[in-house]
């Protein structure tokens, strides 16, 4: 947080999100159900796709808002089944375009992701150049780079 701050990052939000994950045939699918200290509650569909490396990489997704969260996740249960269940505290810090999450994830401790969020026109380079600065400026050592989503390493978890 103390990094964040010094780089002059906004604190932006701290949520408790809950993200149900289910099977699908290209990429990941889940609905993110969140409680904000901002905006309070709200929930949304989120289909993403990225490599798993520990490189930085580009995401292709889509977020459709959820009015009825509990109805959408019986439907793709039933239609889809369920994969995984995420649930978390992320505090969320905003440093340019880019979004500073520190998470709190069950089951599996804390993480710092990085998420540069490029408007229309701007180079995925810049981007790129953006997230290694932050990962300079919090001393992120190789090895300590994860590549997989909270959901593959919930479902690396014994029993």
């Amino acid at each position: 947080m103390a990094v964040a701050i010094a780089l002059g990052a906004v604190d932006a939000d701290r949520l408790e999100q809950l993200d149900t994950y289910f099977h699908c045939g290209d990429g990941r699918l889940k609905l993110r159900e969140n409680s904000s200290r901002e905006s309070g509650e709200s929930a949304e569909l989120i289909w993403y796709a990225r490599p798993d490396d520990e490189s930085a990489r580009t995401s292709r997704y889509l977020v459709v808002d959820v009015p009825n969260p509990a109805a959408v996740r019986d439907t793709l249960d039933a239609g889809l089944g369920t994969r995984v269940v995420v649930r978390k505290t992320r505090h969320l810090f905003v440093w340019d375009n880019v979004r500073i999450h520190l998470d709190d994830v069950d089951e599996l401790g804390r993480f710092l992701e990085f998420e540069a969020v490029l408007a229309a026109g701007q180079q995925e380079e810049d981007g790129f150049g953006q997230l290694a600065t932050l990962r300079e400026k919090f001393v992120i050592a190789d090895e300590d780079v994860v590549g997989e989503s909270y959901s593959d390493l919930m479902e690396q978890l014994p029993g």
